[in-house]
Order: structure tokens, then sequence, then C-alpha cells
């Protein structure tokens, strides 16, 4: 994801808001390219964490900047404005029983012509790939035609298809750019790490989350949007 990130996401880009950015690890990687990043999560132990880590991290930012601001996603443009170069949204909609009204926030916060949306979300068309490789049939039967489950930190989340998601921002004035699989051979291996050659195994996540049908099974997709 950080790669496809600093793909869409040119110097020019200075201003990104990161709803629901939690503990910030992605926001500072933005931030020291000299970006002025806002993290706006509705979790305030989340915020303190990223508040303790920016403050040892800050030094080394070139430049870059990082705002922590509490509340909802669906009250983004109320809370910090719009006209954001780039607005990212990781991992949220999966713990949304109705993603619509913050997927509409995202193109209100957004700046026309040319301004960028990042999502990322579980694949509810590959939810039964995990158990099943874990060796789990009844686990991933039980799934197959779902778009809900219990997942390892045993708390509910939802699924989402890409193509209503696509077709959601498509609505609110959103154009894909591009997208990708994330997690596509190794996501079964939870907490084990994929062997000794790391660097090998990320490069292949890589190749293969760019290009069909390999990126259709992974565990999560990440959309590009623009704004135009």
């Amino acid at each position: 994801m950080a790669r496809a990130l600093d793909i869409h996401l040119p110097p020019g880009l200075l201003r990104v808001l990161d709803i629901g950015g939690g503990n910030g690890i992605q926001a500072m990687r933005l931030a020291a390219q000299g970006r002025a990043v806002t993290v706006l999560d509705a979790d305030p132990a989340m915020l303190e964490r990223a508040a303790a880590r920016w403050a040892e991290e800050r030094a080394s930012a070139a430049g870059g900047t990082l705002e922590l601001v509490e509340g909802r996603g669906e009250n983004a443009r109320q809370l910090v404005g719009g006209d954001w170069d780039a607005v990212l949204c990781h991992g949220v909609l999966m713990y949304l029983q109705h993603a619509d009204a913050l997927l509409a926030e995202l193109g209100r916060c957004v700046r026309k012509n040319g301004g960028i949306v990042s999502v990322l979300a579980k694949n509810a068309d590959a939810l039964a790939m995990r158990p099943a490789l874990e060796g789990l049939p009844h686990d991933a039967l039980a799934v197959i035609n779902q778009q809900t489950e219990r997942g390892k930190l045993g708390v509910e989340s939802r699924a989402h298809h890409r193509a209503d998601v696509e077709r959601s921002l498509s609505e609110h004035g959103l154009q894909t750019l591009q997208w990708y699989g994330v997690r596509v051979f190794t996501d079964h291996l939870g907490d084990e790490p994929p062997g000794q050659d790391v660097s090998t195994w990320l490069e292949l996540e890589w190749s293969a989350g760019k290009r069909s049908p390999y990126r259709e099974v992974a565990r999560l997709f990440h959309l590009v949007s623009t704004r135009p």
C-alpha cells in the first residue's frame, strides 16, 4: 500500500487527510516526506499513541507536520474542512454497518482538479480464502457467501465488494485511477513470517497485487480514485 501511495501522491500533493488513521503509522510516513498530514480518528487512545510516536519521530520529518483531531469520519468536512490534496481511508469501512455516508464525505473533503482518494477495504469476493488456506473448510464455507466475519481480533467486521465501493465513490464525483490487491499469498500465515527471503515475498505480493486474476483473491483491495 505504501508503494501505491508513493506512485499516486506526487510531491506537489502536500495536504493529506487520514480518516481513521489510528496510531498514525501511515500518516507519519507521509509527514516524513515533507507533507502536512492531519489524522482524524474517533478513538482518543489511538490518537494518544500517535502523539507519543510522533514526539519521537518529529525531528526527522523533513519539515512535515502532523495534526491529530478527534472525531468521526462522517463529520470530517465540518471538523477539518475541505480541499485536501489527498484523503486516505484505510481499514475503516470494515467497522461500519453502512459505509455510504463516509464514502460521500471523502468526495466532499478532497479538492477538485486532481485530488486523490485512497480506500483500503476487506475484499468480500475473497472472504473464504484465508480460512480455506488455513485448513478450515467449515469456516470457509460459512463465510463464502457472507460479507461479515469475526476476525482474529474477535471483533465482527464487514467486507465489501470493490465494484460497490467504486460505484458509490462515482456517485460522489470520484473516478477510479487504479486498484491493487493487498495480501494475496501470505495472509493465511497470520503472525508467522513468510520465510527468510522477506524482500522477495514483498516483491511477489506487489507484483501480484497489480494484476488480475491474483488481485481478485487478495484479502484486501486498495482503491485509488481522483476527483476531476
